[in-house]
């Protein structure tokens, strides 16, 4: 079983090093063909820093193994909020933008919602995942053209923000580079997620537990572990660039492309059912954990070090109440 681990912790690597250079190499070549950067963050970054779960989900499904696809997304989403916001504000109190108490996450919890109903049935058919991918082409929009309605002040401090994320990234001027590194970003993605989702398989069958507990610990922190290292990093060295509305959106994509993509490519049922198997409780777990920051955040749009080790408690929780159940 090391040795599988080890495979898996590799296909971890090819997907951060897929996705990084799979968005440096997009992001060049959109702002050498002139797309402003406000379009690249909501659709070329946004896109590309789900690239892992989006991959990994699609295999999963096309192997088979639907409830790592969505384990896998409701794990991530988990992830996000109660493990990469939990331990960076507990280690640096984090501040937010009002929009994102009145705007993102509301938006978030509602797509959650609607991911709840579509899941009662215990399928995500082509149709179910149909209106979810039109539902983050129409998520793009509507971030567009409110960001576009804000006041300046509002508009030049998300302007800034994109252009320092895309500083960030990098810029590559050389066209064939740009080719390049889409090519090799998009192999390494693929490939990775073929290992991670073999590896994670072998593991599930030699320590005798389920396909959801799989997707929902081990393949799920893997997918989230570049936004957990970079935050911490961040956290550290007191220099919180971690914004809030971006692991907001992050999950709003998660949801509304990755299972989209995946439901499209191949339907996705629920082995066992939704109720039967327990999964309804992993949804629940995902929307109370994604509506804390809104209550964190009513007073003074900040997430205290105590509210990032209440994040942490449900996590830890959480965990606890998987390897039971497992």
């Amino acid at each position: 079983m090391i040795l599988y681990a080890i495979f898996c912790l590799i296909g971890f690597a090819m997907l951060y090093y897929g996705a990084e250079w799979l968005v440096k190499g997009s992001s060049s070549l959109a702002r050498s063909l002139g797309i402003t950067p406000i379009v690249i963050g909501l659709t070329v970054v946004a896109f590309g820093t789900s690239a892992p779960e989006l991959v990994v989900s699609v295999v999963s499904s096309l192997k088979d193994k639907s409830m790592i696809a969505v384990g896998n997304v409701v794990g991530s989403n988990i992830c996000n909020i109660a493990l990469v916001l939990g331990m960076s504000a507990a280690l640096q109190p984090i501040t937010g933008h009002g929009s994102v108490v009145r705007r993102d996450i509301p938006i978030m919890l509602g797509i959650s919602l609607y991911l709840l109903l579509l899941s009662f049935n215990s399928t995500l058919g082509r149709f179910e995942g149909f209106t979810l991918f039109a539902g983050v082409i129409l998520y793009i929009v509507m971030n567009y053209r409110m960001t576009r309605h804000e006041s300046k002040a509002e508009f030049d401090e998300d302007l800034a923000e994109i252009a320092a994320e895309l500083e960030e990234i990098g810029y590559v001027d050389s066209r064939p580079k740009q080719i390049g590194l889409i090519l090799i970003g998009t192999l390494l993605v693929v490939s990775g997620a073929e290992v991670v989702v073999d590896s994670a398989v072998v593991i599930m069958r030699q320590l005798g537990v389920g396909e959801k507990f799989i997707g929902l610990t081990i393949v799920a922190f893997g997918t989230s572990l570049p936004e957990l290292a970079t935050s911490v990093v961040a956290a550290m060295r007191k220099e919180m660039d971690i914004s809030i509305g971006n692991l907001v959106g992050s999950n709003v994509f998660n949801i509304l492309s990755v299972l989209g993509v995946a439901a499209l490519v191949r339907p996705i049922h629920i082995p066992g059912g939704f109720w039967e198997s327990g999964l309804w409780f992993d949804y629940l777990v995902m929307l109370v954990v994604s509506a804390l920051p809104w209550a964190m955040m009513r007073k003074d749009l900040t997430v205290s070090r105590n509210n990032g080790l209440v994040l942490l408690a449900c996590y830890a929780g959480y965990l606890i109440y998987l390897i039971a159940g497992a």
